[in-house]
């Protein structure tokens, strides 16, 4: 065979043979590159059901805050009727206290009846103290200080002045509580309260925390009064500091 013919055929099995290798590594890629399309496709099946899942996890929530957030409704609503009914009951016990035959007047000690009168305590008097006895508090102490007012020389008087250092006591009005007892003390030393006004002015004192004043109230008291009711509360109080 002439050379240049055994050349020629050489070249052209070259040729061939790359060929057929450029076939095998395209066939090659492409198999590589469908395994990672199908690898995608199954992830993305499988993140698909798992957004599924979630989704019906997050409906779920869902739904139970909405039974959770009707049943706080229905109890804010049965807290508010409760709420309603007790100040109904309120004003039906403040009414009835009103209404009723004249209260007892003292807490401590028992209030001597006024000397010449039968009559009892009069109605302005009694007025006032049915607002105190209804919780009432600011309008009693409205209601003591007109009485006081209009009638200064009361066998009354120092009982009003002593039940509305009670009000402001009640109220946490502790000062102002202070220097009504005190009044009571310095302007009627001989009212049948006189023991009461001793006892208070030490309860409020303990709550202004003046610990050593508040005793020394109840140390008196119990010298001066040893046998009065107040003076056993005194000696209770002392016993607990």
């Amino acid at each position: 065979m002439p050379f240049r013919a055994r050349w020629a055929a050489c070249i052209l099995a070259a040729f061939t043979l790359t060929g057929c290798a450029a076939d095998e590594l395209m066939v090659k890629r492409q198999t590589e590159a469908e395994a990672k399309i199908e690898h995608l496709i199954q992830t993305g099946k499988v993140n698909e059901q798992r957004v599924n899942e979630l989704s019906g996890q997050l409906q779920g929530q869902e739904e139970k805050t909405g039974e959770a957030l009707a049943q706080v409704r229905q109890l804010q609503a049965a807290i508010q009727e409760i709420r309603i009914t007790q100040e109904n009951l309120k004003a039906r016990v403040a009414l009835l206290v009103q209404q009723t035959a004249t209260p007892k007047i003292e807490v401590v000690n028992p209030e001597p009846a006024a000397k010449g009168k039968d009559s009892g305590p009069p109605s302005e008097y009694v007025k006032a103290f049915g607002l105190y006895s209804a919780n009432n508090f600011r309008p009693a102490i409205e209601a003591f200080e007109a009485f006081l007012k209009a009638s200064p020389q009361s066998d009354y008087a120092a009982n009003a002045m002593y039940w509305i250092g009670e009000c402001h006591y009640s109220l946490s009005n502790f000062a102002t509580a202070r220097a009504t007892f005190q009044k009571v003390l310095d302007t009627y030393p001989k009212s049948p309260k006189f023991p009461d006004a001793l006892l208070k002015l030490g309860y409020t004192l303990s709550a202004l925390k003046e610990k050593e004043k508040a005793n020394a109230v109840f140390e008196r008291l119990i010298k001066s009064y040893p046998g009065n009711p107040a003076a056993a509360k005194a000696r209770e109080r002392l016993t607990a500091n």
